[in-house]
């Protein structure tokens, strides 16, 4: 039996998830747990991995519940548009960056300055993508630059 403490289970208030739906449960349990040095919390059914002060809860797709009828979950495909993602904060980006890519991930750019952030992308085995950022500028009221269509 898990401890209550480390499932995303308040007594109090509560805790924010994220939840990715996921080809290979397994596969994509170990990134996270090697990746970001996760706890796996539950193996499966699902699968939960804590990292650091959260919670990454992986399932495989399927059809709509009863309790979300007409929704159908199902892992991005090659290509597909993104409309959300993970943003990860680090106090040393290029010791995540190096020691992330030493455990075999794989990053869309190597960590640009933004002016209010260091950051740079990866993704997971499924296509999820991450964002790995951190605050520099920001810290000191420096900002990025406003995206063009603003």
């Amino acid at each position: 039996m898990v401890k209550r403490d480390a499932l995303p289970a308040p007594e109090h208030g509560l805790v924010l998830t994220h939840f990715l739906t996921v080809r290979d449960v397994a596969v994509s349990r170990d990134f996270y747990a090697r990746i970001f040095d996760g706890q796996v919390v539950l193996p499966e059914n699902p699968a939960i991995v804590r990292v650091a002060n959260s919670w990454i809860i992986l399932n495989p797709g399927g059809g709509p519940t009863p309790d979300k009828p007409d929704v159908v979950l199902t892992p991005p495909e090659p290509g597909d548009p993104v409309s959300a993602f993970m943003n990860v904060r680090v106090a040393d980006i290029m010791a995540f960056y190096e020691a992330a890519r030493a455990k075999g991930a794989a990053f869309l750019t190597e960590p640009l300055d933004r002016k209010a952030e260091l950051r740079c992308y990866m993704r997971d085995p499924d296509g999820h993508l991450i964002e790995i950022g951190q605050a520099t500028g920001m810290l000191r009221g420096v900002y990025a630059d406003p995206s063009p269509s603003s």
